[in-house]
């Protein structure tokens, strides 16, 4: 592969595990025809039960890596809560999967570890272009 996520433990590398992370979950494909971004979590989502483990432990490796970053606890309750959200949803079978292209909770994840990140250690800013 071209690609390789950084294995060490400071913010820059964490950020940009969570970061691709995001990508993969949220935005890696479009809707053909459209400029619609959607992931993995909305294709995985599709398959019962299964599906809905698989992105809820996929999420909470978001959650988990924003722990070792060190955010607040409340930070780590509300992105938990954005994870819970999803699961609760992911388990009503037609609005669960319709609610993946809406609330996409990896997303808000990443803004509140972006956030933090951007304010205690901007050393680990990355100019988007």
């Amino acid at each position: 592969m071209g690609f390789e996520l950084p294995t060490g433990t400071d913010p820059v590398s964490i950020r940009k595990r969570i970061e691709a992370m995001e990508m993969l979950l949220e935005r890696s494909f479009s809707v053909p025809g459209t400029k619609i971004p959607i992931g993995l979590d909305s294709i995985i989502g599709l398959v019962p039960v299964l599906g809905d483990i698989i992105t809820t432990a996929l999420g909470a490796y978001l959650v988990w890596e924003a722990k070792n970053l060190g955010l607040p606890q409340w930070k780590i309750w509300r992105m938990a809560g954005n994870v819970g959200f999803d699961a609760v949803l992911g388990v009503v079978p037609v609005v669960g999967d319709a609610a993946d292209f809406f609330f996409r909770s990896n997303t808000r994840n990443l803004r509140i570890v972006k956030k933090h990140l951007d304010k205690h250690h901007p050393e680990s800013r990355i100019i988007e272009g």
